[in-house]
């Protein structure tokens, strides 16, 4: 058959099979095949077309095609009709299906399975793999062999080219067989680019270069969704099997009550009948709060993309909705407001598994004391990631990967280990004559009084040095033991911990998690930044301990804690304007060090106000340098890198590209900038969907001219205007969305130096209120690109940027810039 009357064929398919698609979505692409048949079968309204009688999907030799001797009833547990599963298509040789593709975009694939008895086949003994070529190729399954039961797999991935291929390989000795396919466009809002991670937090930008395989699809309740009541043609199950104890919730629906209208939310992310139904935490006593889990079986070694759905059918205006989210123990949303009613909502996260098997969702009630222990989930959906390896299959799985690369070394480490041994030995009686000698050294040049010395500090720190390796037993010392009272933080790295040293310095004790997404090269990275420079606006490194495989970050102590802390979720007592804007000018002049304080800058990659730790004076230092990169050369304008940093500060321009800058920098220090006027988080899921997105609402308010409404009450008593109009414009600036029209941040420091002269006009005496009078306010930030004299490291450290920026600016500006 020629490639036109092929695509003839195809045309004609699809013209037939969206004619029976629901009106809400018609796929441009759809190929929905019915296996090993010479018939046509419909299926929940539509019409799956026999692969016999359309041979240019079918690229192979092997024309064998199977047929059960009964129309027997199949126990399918998705609700799709048993006519689809009377036949099969087999493969004893490698075969193809291959599909043109008219639209680019993810696309849903569908592979159906029934292994029934033929009178010369068992499909049940097949043992096969599947792979989906397209501009990436990705491993499906690999040695399947399927149970009696019948088995729905669901893949989406991206399709670049004009043609997919799903390559069906059968074992050795065995052979490969498939019962029906789909094949279709998803549209665009379904699946996202990126999503929130889960302990450790952050956020997953690249999904859209990965396969997803859906796991679980869960309707909470007691019925299914069948496909004809899905726009995609999904089938969500019920929850029981899952629900850990039934009798802690209970099934709440409200029908035909939900409105989609304004929520941003389509019948295409779940349809009505999961959003009219729930599972809702069972109010038995109002003094004793519980939490109600749902349990999961998944490979280890994966990520997985959580989908939540919930939707307010429950509450009254006499009451408020509010609770916890959790996955596998880590928070996903704290005390989660669903704020209008009947409104549908979903938050997706990315999961890191290790060698856990166990996925758990959980919801628990609010701890805000006003609130009724309360909590719904009305959906649920949870898909695998592929790996590094393009692959879904457990088989390649990284940590099964790794076991098996560990068996394999097994015998080449023991038929190494005498050898080694006798090395050993060899080393030792080395290292120890060494050490006698120097023992004995020491006690002839300076006495036994020096040797004590030397042995006290391997156990302190002295503080003239930059960095110091610290013993393992130091550490433990230092922090009583790691004890949980001396918890003072949890990042994506490890919990932080305060020491006190045996010199008596205080410090942070940074211990890194295994089972973080960051490990060993951030571990690293931080360290190696952190030796190559020193700054006053920079959070200093004491030492680090890598001893019996720990990953162990001692800095100097912040007794103020975050930035974060003393804006919002915590009552600590409230910045004053001043203090924000000195506090924004020291974490700039850190940023600025590192962009032009050494010949390659250094981008930080993570800047917000969870990184920005205030000393006892409230001076500022940034910190957490674990994903910090060197910029670019000086021939090239950027660093092509995976995306990595904090979910809400990302840069928009790297995200989509992948291209980091300095700018990336300034763009995440714009958000921090919003957090500081606004005194609230960039991500609040319990504000109103219009105010969810800081950055998205500011940029609202500055349009309309209504900034003041956006400004944190507890800075409007004695702010300047002027100084608040320049704040809010040079922030505007550096949230640009091209890197190019975003300023450098030696130009946002001297705006902000010029906001904080502009705010003491109120706050200094009438000789200084007249000094100020001659200065003339920029009208535009400079786009040129500021360059200072740096000295050595030892000289920055105690150097104040504003003394420097004195000399560059106008002499009539001298004096102001020399009392900063």
């Amino acid at each position: 058959m020629c490639v036109g009357a092929v695509d003839l064929v195809f045309l004609i398919w699809s013209i037939l099979c969206l004619i029976c698609v629901s009106k809400e979505y018609v796929p441009v692409d759809n190929y929905l095949v019915n296996c090993g048949s010479s018939e046509n079968v419909t299926v929940s309204g539509r019409v799956f077309l026999a692969d016999t009688l359309n041979s240019g999907i079918l690229s192979t030799p092997h024309r064998i095609f199977a047929k059960t001797s009964s129309n027997l009833h199949v126990p399918f547990p998705f609700n799709y009709d048993s006519p689809l599963y009377q036949t099969a298509r087999i493969f004893n040789g490698t075969s193809e299906f291959s599909f043109p593709i008219r639209k680019p975009g993810r696309h849903w694939v569908r592979l159906h399975f029934f292994p029934f008895m033929d009178q010369n086949y068992n499909l049940s003994s097949a043992r096969f793999s599947v792979s989906a070529q397209n501009s990436q190729n990705f491993t499906l399954l690999k040695n399947f062999q399927p149970s009696n039961a019948s088995v729905l797999k669901e893949y989406s991935f991206n399709i670049s080219t004009n043609r997919l291929v799903l390559v069906f390989t059968p074992a050795a000795n065995s052979f490969g067989f498939v019962n029906a396919l789909e094949v279709f466009s998803l549209p665009d809002e379904v699946i996202p680019s990126g999503a929130g991670m889960n302990n450790p937090q952050g956020i997953r930008q690249d999904l859209s270069g990965h396969a997803l395989e859906t796991i679980a699809r869960i309707n909470m309740g007691i019925a299914a969704v069948p496909p004809q009541n899905d726009t995609l043609w999904r089938v969500w199950v019920p929850d029981a099997r899952y629900l850990s104890s039934s009798n802690l919730v209970h099934f709440v629906s409200k029908k035909e009550a939900v409105n989609y209208t304004g929520s941003g939310v389509t019948q295409n992310i779940a349809p009505p009948l999961v959003y009219e139904t729930a599972e809702r935490l069972e109010q038995v006593d109002f003094s004793i709060r519980f939490n109600a889990t749902w349990s999961f079986t998944v490979d280890p070694g994966f990520e997985y993309f959580v989908r939540f759905h919930f939707c307010d059918i429950v509450s009254n205006s006499s009451s408020r909705l509010m609770f916890n989210v959790f996955l596998n123990s880590g928070i996903v949303s704290a005390n989660l407001e669903l704020r209008t009613k009947n409104v549908p909502y979903y938050i997706d996260v990315v999961k890191r598994l290790g060698n856990d098997r166990d996925l758990s969702i959980t919801i628990g009630p609010s701890d805000v004391g006003n609130v009724l222990p309360d909590g719904i989930l009305n959906g649920l959906e949870i898909m695998k990631i592929s790996n590094s390896k393009d692959s879904l299959d457990a088989a390649d799985s990284e940590i099964q990967s790794s076991s098996t690369s560990s068996k394999a070394k097994l015998w080449a480490i023991l038929g190494s280990s005498i050898g080694a041994f006798c090395l050993l030995v060899f080393g030792l009686v080395s290292v120890l004559v060494y050490r006698s000698r120097r023992r004995g050294s020491i006690d002839r040049s300076t006495g036994g009084d020096e040797v004590s010395k030397y042995a006290e500090e391997t156990y302190s720190i002295s503080r003239s040095k930059v960095w110091y390796r610290i013993p393992f037993k130091a550490v433990q010392e230092a922090t009583d033991n790691f004890s949980e009272e001396m918890i003072i933080g949890i990042g994506g790295f490890g919990k932080v911990y305060k020491g006190i040293l045996r010199d008596g310095t205080r410090v942070a004790v940074k211990r890194g998690n295994h089972q973080s997404n960051q490990g060993f090269s951030e571990f690293m990275t931080e360290i190696e930044m952190l030796s190559k420079f020193r700054h006053r606006h920079l959070v200093s490194l004491i030492g680090y301990c890598d001893e019996m495989n720990e990953m162990i970050i001692i800095y100097e102590y912040m007794e103020n804690g975050t930035l974060k802390n003393h804006l919002y979720g915590s009552d600590l007592p409230k910045l004053s304007w001043r203090q924000r804007l000195e506090i924004c000018i020291g974490s700039a002049r850190g940023l600025h060090y590192l962009h032009t304080g050494s010949e390659k800058a250094i981008i930080h990659r993570d800047v917000k106000s969870a990184n920005i730790l205030l000393d006892e004076n409230l001076m500022a230092k940034v910190a957490d340098f674990g994903l910090s990169k060197d910029g670019p050369e000086f021939d090239q304008t950027h660093v092509t890198t995976a995306v990595k940093g904090s979910f809400g500060y990302l840069d928009p321009e790297y995200l989509t590209r992948q291209q980091l800058t300095e700018k990336s920098d300034v763009y995440s220090f714009g958000v921090v900038m919003l957090e500081i006027l606004c005194g609230k988080p960039v991500i609040d899921p319990s504000r109103p969907r219009e105010n969810v997105n800081l950055i998205e609402w500011v940029m609202n308010t500055l349009k309309k001219g209504e900034l003041e409404t956006a400004v944190d009450p507890h800075i409007k008593t004695g702010l300047n205007p002027e100084s608040l109009q320049k704040f809010a414009e040079t922030a505007e600036k550096c949230l640009a969305g091209c890197g190019l029209d975003r300023p450098t941040m030696g130009d946002v420091l001297w705006n902000l130096e010029f906001a904080l002269q502009l705010q003491r006009k109120d706050e200094t005496t009438s000789q200084n209120h007249h000094d100020c009078a001659n200065v003339s306010q920029p009208d535009e930030i400079s786009t040129s690109t500021t360059q200072f004299s740096i000295g050595s490291m030892g000289d920055l450290a105690g150097v104040s940027i504003s003394r420097v920026f004195s000399q560059m600016v106008k002499a009539d500006m001298k004096d102001l810039n020399d009392k900063i």
